[in-house]
């Protein structure tokens, strides 16, 4: 057995040429690294010393549903000056963050990252970086809750004629930035994503520095080290790319996958993905570009001697080939049974920015209608996104498959307009949380349920 203990408390942190105040886990964000074997049990003492209630979710691990943390699903909320125990078996190797499901929390400093490791793996790379990436608001004259407060007060009139009627498709030449930031006209467009954001954030963070005070990460040369990223931000997806080198993308959200070259990565929020470099000698960028957004998270990657990029460091390979989790391929071993499936249920994502509303099947949580499903079953969730902006969909308690052998994974991003089909084994008991992993789109309604339901 593994055991820890996270103080969820109010912080002040340096981020980097900024001190902001904020919620943590312990005094730093990222949280404190947990690492256990693959079955390994591991328990964890949330300790709540913030003035709400809060709780942990185990992003992306298929454990048991009353350790799930989602508050009045899977358990109550851990009140404040209280303390919950966490313990579960861990099932699968892979990189995972844990995280609050409670409001919009997610969006101050509180997130940690869960590696849980494979025993027998090979490993062939001679070092390790965990990357986290993030955008941030708090503690910058705005929480999340006053964002979130905004986004609802400007979208409160219904002034947009009648949008929220279009399932969001009036809104491809809207505004979505200024909404979220209540000054300045940034039009947050993606040739990728579409819609790709709400919010305009003043910095975008890796391992909890701006760009303008970068971590290191040291390597020598010729070594390959295996990079674990995880995109732990609210409403931003980033563009991943290290000036000089190709990286070789082996794993999305735990589970390998077919190796890929590519130049650069697009992450979505909660999705995680590793991969390799074999490094050269010198000084390199470690860029990640917030997707049409302005602004980017950087790390400095030192070999040898050099000079370190600047804050606003440009690398060719941004605009290379741009690799998604959709174009990855399972590993034989990862790949779901042949089977074909018994239920299919259509998710169908739309939004408006008035009012300020997000919709599966038309519904908001907890309106929504659970999904019913049998255990035993081979179920197809089809994400139809009629909305004009992307959805990172993330299915608790279970991994998916993308249909035709795609990647194993639990979060996955919907582009506009499109529709995307997952396959999942109901191998996992219980009420679990389905949902958009913006989290101002989940705190306005894009959630329901996976309702596991007695054998008729």
């Amino acid at each position: 057995m593994v055991t820890a203990r996270l103080a969820a408390q109010p912080v002040t942190l340096d981020l980097g040429g900024q001190t902001v105040k904020t919620w943590a886990y312990g005094d730093t964000a990222p949280g404190p690294l947990l690492r256990v074997d693959a079955g390994d049990v591991l328990r964890v003492d949330v300790a709540n010393q913030l003035p709400d209630a809060t709780s942990v979710h185990w992003h992306g691990l298929a454990l048991r549903n009353d350790m799930d943390g989602v508050p009045g699903l899977t358990q109550d909320p851990i009140a404040a000056g209280e303390t919950f125990q966490y313990e579960f078996t861990a099932p699968h190797p892979g990189t995972y963050f844990y995280h609050p499901h409670s409001g919009v929390q997610l969006d101050r400093g509180l997130y940690g990252v869960l590696v849980v490791d494979d025993p027998q793996e090979p490993g062939e790379y001679d070092a390790e970086w965990i990357v986290v990436l993030d955008d941030w608001v708090d503690g910058t004259g705005r929480t999340p809750d006053q964002v979130l407060s905004d986004l609802q007060r400007a979208g409160g009139d219904d002034s947009m004629g009648g949008m929220h009627d279009m399932g969001g498709m009036g809104m491809e030449g809207m505004d979505h930035g200024s909404m979220g930031s209540m000054g300045g006209m940034e039009a947050m467009r993606s040739p990728l994503l579409g819609g790709a954001g709400d919010i305009t954030y003043p910095y975008y963070l890796l391992n909890g520095r701006t760009a303008a005070d970068p971590a290191t990460l040291s390597a020598k040369p010729g070594q390959r080290v295996r990079i674990r990223f995880v995109n732990a931000g609210s409403d931003t997806a980033f563009r991943v790319a290290v000036g000089g080198h190709r990286m070789t993308v082996t794993h999305s959200d735990g589970f390998p996958v077919v190796p890929v070259p590519t130049d650069a990565l697009l992450i979505g929020m909660g999705e995680r993905f590793d991969a390799t470099v074999t490094f050269g000698d010198g000084v390199f960028a470690l860029v990640a570009s917030a997707e049409g957004k302005q602004g980017q998270a950087l790390a400095v990657i030192r070999t040898g001697a050099g000079r370190p990029p600047t804050a606003d460091v440009k690398v060719r390979e941004l605009s290379g080939k741009v690799l998604l989790g959709t174009a990855l391929s399972a590993v034989e071993s990862a790949r779901l049974d042949r089977r074909s499936a018994d239920r299919t249920h259509d998710l169908v994502l739309g939004g408006t920015m008035a009012p300020y509303r997000w919709t599966i099947n038309g519904k908001t949580f907890p309106d929504t209608d659970p999904l019913r499903l049998i255990q035993g079953e081979r179920v197809r969730l089809r994400f139809v996104n009629q909305s004009m902006m992307f959805h990172p969909m993330h299915v608790h308690g279970h991994t998916f498959a993308l249909r035709g052998g795609g990647a194993r994974k639990d979060t996955v991003i919907v582009r506009p307009m499109a529709t995307l089909d997952v396959d999942l084994e109901a191998d996992n008991p219980g009420q679990w949380a389905t949902h958009c992993h913006n989290i101002y789109h989940a705190e306005t309604g894009m959630m329901t349920t996976l309702s596991y339901q007695a054998q008729e």
